[in-house]
């Protein structure tokens, strides 16, 4: 800045930016309009003295991300993203033991339902495809660990890539609430998914295609009347894709694509979909989601395929364009995958069905 400019400098401008030397609050860095700065105008001119505050303010803010929230030096609210694989190869190498001793594989049958599901059952997943099977069980199994850096990565992943934040978050608060957790530890939520269920959900936001639907359906769970808990949802989606995967109904899938998790993965992006798109226009409310997981769980299981290829023909368009219109028609089957409402249907809800 020129000796002219200097002493042309208005009195305004002298009080909005202080002398050399001091630095400003956050809060007065929000209220000076200097963070939206260092977001928008890195390709501007600006003075040297403004210049100057503009990089105490972003060493400042970026200070933020290292303030400890109770975890440590080591906070991972601090950590980088961490991807879906850079997360399951971490879970492939680990020491799950404990969690295998606990997995169930297989639904067990006995008498005649034992002798139907032989004769017209799907078929048995094939045996080199039965290691990744337990891996995913025992993932369900296991719990999330304050003390596993994968664990909380994870976790804060999850938040910020919801939330838009470049900033972590304290591993306990509200603010998992307002991700539509039931409180304020997201660990006493994982009741029947363990690890799987939080890897679902990295999964759905770390991957470039699925990203704007979790975004979509994130912003419609906050809804004025026609929220819903997100994760609390997507739990329960994974309890779902869990259950169908012990009864050996996405078998035939996972033999055609030699793969298991990625199965996984998708029929859970792909019931999640469905969901979005029956709650959107069916003006759907948190009064209706027993019973739109009962009929959801059911649909999972039995047409698999069906919710597979409806995610596939998602991926082909626009997401953005997709939320703009209702549910698709019936497939090319004929068969529709339909959803009754609260009103319509009279039955005792299983306590597998309630939104946990």
């Amino acid at each position: 800045m020129s000796g002219g400019a200097a002493g042309s400098e208005r009195p305004e401008e002298r009080q909005r930016f202080p002398a050399p030397g001091k630095s400003l609050p956050i809060l007065a860095l929000r209220q000076n309009g200097l963070l939206q700065a260092l977001t928008w105008g890195a390709g501007q001119t600006a003075g040297t003295e403004i210049s100057e505050e503009l990089r105490r303010a972003q060493e400042e803010w970026e200070a933020v991300e290292e303030i400890q929230s109770g975890l440590g030096v080591t906070s991972a609210s601090a950590a980088p993203l961490i991807s879906f694989n850079e997360a399951l190869q971490y879970f492939q190498t680990a020491d799950l033991s404990e969690c295998r001793k606990k997995v169930q594989a297989t639904v067990r049958r006995q008498g005649l339902a034992a002798l139907v599901h032989f004769l017209f059952g799907p078929p048995r997943l094939q045996p080199q495809l039965q290691g990744e099977r337990e891996l995913a069980l025992a993932m369900a199994q296991c719990g999330l660990d304050d003390n596993e850096s994968v664990h909380m990565r994870i976790l804060q992943t999850i938040y910020k890539k919801l939330t838009c934040s470049r900033l972590g978050c304290p591993r306990y608060g509200a603010h998992w609430e307002e991700l539509g957790f039931q409180g304020a530890d997201p660990g006493t939520d994982l009741r029947g998914t363990g690890m799987l269920g939080l890897m679902q959900m990295l999964y759905f936001v770390m991957d470039s295609q699925t990203l704007p639907l979790a975004q979509e359906i994130f912003k419609l769970s906050q809804h004025e009347t026609q929220y819903f808990p997100f994760c609390i949802m997507s739990v329960n989606i994974t309890r779902i894709v869990i259950q169908a995967l012990r009864e050996e109904r996405l078998s035939r899938e996972c033999n055609h694509r030699q793969q298991v998790i990625a199965v996984l993965n998708d029929l859970y992006a792909a019931a999640f979909l469905q969901l979005y798109r029956v709650w959107k226009w069916q003006h759907k409310t948190i009064a209706d989601s027993g019973f739109l997981l009962k009929e959801l769980e059911s649909s999972t299981k039995k047409k698999p395929k069906q919710l597979l290829k409806s995610l596939q023909a998602y991926m082909k368009r626009s997401p953005a364009a997709d939320g703009l219109q209702q549910p698709s028609p019936p497939s090319a089957s004929g068969e529709a995958i339909n959803f009754t409402g609260v009103c319509d249907l009279q039955v005792e809800l299983e306590g597998e069905a309630r939104l946990i």
